[in-house]
């Protein structure tokens, strides 16, 4: 990934970042990432943010696995941190989670983690 891009481990195998162009699909996939995982509803940023289709085929041209699960930054329910749960057992590893600054990923990851305890 660039150096633009700063990426915080959460987890051996995940890090979660910042809003993700499509065009980084690509550096994703060279930088060893096997899947990426969007929770950021399209358009929260208003109409310039890339939508979940755009990346998600950008994803696909990199041979990387997608998942796309909008959750709000201030609260995520309890069906939406189960949904997590169950995204983060399917997905391949390296795992990359991203939303506007990583911080609603970085949450999502630690609740839905908290569930196998």
């Amino acid at each position: 990934m660039s150096d633009s891009v700063q990426l915080q481990p959460i987890a051996q195998d995940v890090y979660a970042g910042p809003q993700l162009t499509p065009e980084a699909m690509k550096a994703a996939a060279e930088a060893g990432f096997k899947a990426v995982l969007n929770n950021r509803p399209d358009f929260e940023g208003g109409p310039d943010q890339p939508t979940s289709a755009a990346i998600a085929e950008a994803a696909a041209a990199a041979g990387l696995a997608y998942a796309h699960l909008p959750v709000q930054g201030g609260y995520q329910s309890p069906e939406e941190i189960a949904a997590c749960a169950k995204l983060l057992e399917e997905l391949p590893r390296p795992l990359l989670m991203f939303c506007r600054s990583g911080a609603r990923s970085t949450k999502l990851y630690m609740q839905a983690t908290a569930l196998d305890q």
